[in-house]
This record gives structure tokens, sequence and C-alpha cells, in this order.
């Protein structure tokens, strides 16, 4: 990507966008190697952008909340789990990946140039509370 030719109008050279998670603020329940990656994958969102950024790279993360995937299947078909984590979420309703093609389409887009270095939450409220 650095090799490539800055864009004539931005400066820019692209975009990286990683998956980060609310796990990346938060410990997890017995997850601590889950937790441990996706912070890192925060503070790496980080350091490249320090070092990136003047070289017309932007460099950010989206860290989702609860979503449902498979990769929930246990939480979504644990009754008590489902409830606690529910009512917690001012959305009202766990995510779906519908829910992140704008905020993908943002960060990859000149809308976002002066973007880089953030971790995006896209938890339908749960950081708030």
């Amino acid at each position: 990507m650095l090799e490539l030719e800055p864009d004539a109008v931005t400066g820019r050279r692209g975009s990286i966008i990683s998956y980060a998670s609310l796990l990346s603020f938060q410990g997890g329940f017995t997850v601590p190697a889950y937790a441990a990656s996706k912070g890192a994958v925060a503070q790496l969102t980080k350091s490249f952008a320090n070092e990136w950024t003047s070289k017309g790279v932007t460099v950010n993360a989206i860290a989702p909340g609860y979503i449902e995937t498979d990769m929930n299947e246990a939480l979504l078909a644990d009754k008590e789990r489902l409830a606690s984590i529910s009512a917690r979420i001012p959305a009202g309703r766990w995510g779906s990946p519908e829910d992140f093609q704008g905020t993908t389409v943002y960060l990859a887009s000149r809308a976002s140039g002066y973007v880089s270095g953030h971790t995006l939450v896209v938890d339908g409220g749960w950081m708030g509370r």
C-alpha cells in the first residue's frame, strides 16, 4: 500500500480497517485470551496510525458489540445471559452484520480522511452505560 501513488486530490494511499471488540475495552468472562488479542488490535491500530498516517494511509478499527452471528450461538442459546445482555443494550436489540456496512464505507472513504488511530464502537449504545 505504501508503494502506491497518493491520490491526487486527497493525498491518501488507502485505509486499513481492522476488527477489534468491546473486549478491547472490557475484560470478558472466561475469554482472557480473546480479550487480550482484541486489546492488542486496538493498540496496534494506534501504533500503525502513528507510523502510516503521515504516509497517506489511515488506520482504524471497528469494535462490534453483541452481534447475532455463529460466534455467539452459545450466548444466544443461554436464555438467562441473553436476557441480561439484551437488557443492557440501549438500542433494544443485538446487532447484525449489516450494521457495519455504513461504518466500513465511512472508514474507507474520503469522509474519514482526518480520522486515524481510532477504534469505532458499533454496539447499540452498550459502552455508553
